[in-house]
């Protein structure tokens, strides 16, 4: 009673973006998420990069839909890079704790280069940015429908009147060309 006859959905969730939910209907074996069976399904999808997480989980209909998943494993075709999810954990109404869905993080050896890149990058990004959430510094955004100045103090104040004629805030244009 491990397998399920329950329609099964899939997310892939990559530093380029996601598939979005998408059933997997076609297996190369006749019978699909029988106990004990590999499953292999083809998912037609633009390259997402790096993957980092899945969510998969199945409707909960028909008999028998709960579902006890190992792991699931995504091949890259363009990179030939295997990516391992690991579960261990039924999708079950009735058994573990009655989620029917799971989110997954990629695990193991697959720990993709690009996962670095992104932690490497999101560091980076702190660093210039951390300055603003010292002790003692005063934010100020400028509020276009206002046309003031809205402030976020370092006594948690907020002022959001938006002072037209602050003079510490300054208007900064910004435009970005890909």
């Amino acid at each position: 009673n491990a397998g399920t006859e329950a329609d099964v959905y899939i997310s892939v969730y990559g530093e380029r973006g996601d598939t979005g939910s998408r059933q997997l209907l076609r297996s190369q074996k006749s019978k699909k998420f029988l106990k004990g069976q590999t499953d292999i399904f083809a998912v037609e999808a633009v390259h997402l990069g790096c993957l980092y997480k899945i969510v998969i989980g199945h409707n909960g209909l028909g008999s028998g839909n709960g579902w006890f998943l190992d792991k699931v494993v995504i091949k890259d075709p363009i990179t030939d890079l295997d990516y391992t999810f690991l579960c261990h954990r039924w999708l079950d109404q009735g058994q573990d704790d009655g989620n029917i869905s799971r989110e997954l993080p990629v695990t193991g050896a697959s720990m993709l280069p690009g996962r670095k890149e992104l932690e490497l990058k999101r560091e980076k990004t702190w660093a210039a940015e951390k300055w603003k959430f010292r002790k003692g510094i005063t934010l100020q955004f400028y509020n276009r429908v206002t046309r003031g100045f809205v402030c976020l103090y370092p006594d948690s104040r907020v002022d959001a009147l938006g002072d037209k004629k602050n003079k510490y805030g300054k208007v900064f244009s910004m435009w970005m060309c890909a």
